[in-house]
């Protein structure tokens, strides 16, 4: 275990060779392009992306599994965070994915690899739950403050509060439940494209939690922890900034986003997050037409090595 608990060394990627924005989940994803554009530019400039990010991360001294998806029935692989989490103490879970393609996504061989090369008590799968129409997509719903044990969610179709709270009572988070909308009223799809947890710091589109008690109560919570708060606007949200992951590198800890959320930061916001991390851009734009970005494509391992 890296002595960051927010920060893990290691990651899961999966590089796609079909990758393509998913049908099936741009009714309530509104980060999805809507445009027209070129599946095979597109899916030739994925696969070159996830190579590189995946290069650049073992640069910078982070220990990087990469996956290969061949198949075309997974558009959205490239997300591994949806449908797997792991946890400190040698626990894994598997959760209950919204749209139905993305249930493929779910890998045995992955969580093979995790079992042999680290410590791993318990696999807890919830997987079950999406026969009853009761989704959890893994940290993607929730954005978890290891350090504080508490599970930030924005409520939408793909995160139930009772199934979060089955998850908390197993993995002893504390559930942090709140409601985040766009200005046109439209809920946020996912909390971890609002809102980014590092060691000693929070960024979130704060402003887009439309009941005041509940976001003063939130800000208060990390305030309490001891972290910087960094407001995000709603523009900054829309450019992934929220979508980032505190990493722990060879030098210190590193803040993996997008260059496209890199430079819609302000100057005085990376000079607030380069007091604690070393910002590391990846070039991820092809990734970023499906509605996700660099802390999606991420699957953090919490998890001691054997």
């Amino acid at each position: 275990m890296s002595i960051f608990p927010q920060a893990p060394a290691s990651v899961v990627m999966i590089r796609p060779h079909h990758f393509c924005p998913n049908e099936q989940t741009q009714q309530d994803n509104s980060f999805q392009a809507s445009e027209v554009f070129d599946k095979q530019a597109v899916k030739l400039l994925a696969f070159n992306q996830v190579t590189q990010a995946a290069k650049t991360l073992k640069e910078h001294g982070v220990n990087v599994h990469v996956f290969d998806d061949e198949g075309t029935q997974t558009p959205d692989s490239v997300f591994p965070n949806n449908w797997f989490s792991t946890h400190s103490g040698g626990h894994v879970a598997i959760y209950p994915m919204f749209a139905k393609n993305r249930r493929k996504e779910r890998r045995s061989d992955i969580i093979e690899m995790l079992k042999s090369s680290y410590r791993v008590q318990d696999v807890i799968d919830y997987s079950g739950l999406e026969y009853d129409g009761i989704f959890l997509e893994g940290t993607g719903a929730m954005v978890l403050d290891h350090i504080e044990r508490v599970a930030y969610a924005a409520r939408s179709k793909r995160t139930d509060s009772h199934a979060l709270e089955r998850f908390c009572s197993h993995f002893n988070f504390e559930p942090m439940v709140f409601d985040a909308q766009d200005n046109s009223g439209t809920a946020v799809y996912h909390t971890n494209v609002l809102m980014c947890i590092g060691s000693d710091f929070v960024m979130a589109g704060f402003d887009m939690m439309p009941d005041v008690v509940r976001r003063a109560e939130i800000i208060r919570r990390f305030e309490s922890a001891g972290k910087e708060i960094i407001t995000l606007s709603e523009a900054q949200i829309n450019a992934f900034c929220g979508n980032a992951l505190e990493l722990q590198g060879k030098s210190g800890r590193i803040l993996a986003l997008s260059t496209t959320a890199y430079h819609a930061l302000t100057d005085a916001q990376v000079t607030q997050l380069e007091q604690y991390v070393e910002i590391l851009p990846l070039e991820v734009s092809a990734i970023e037409l499906a509605g996700g970005s660099v802390r999606c494509m991420l699957a953090g391992i919490h998890l001691s090595k054997r």
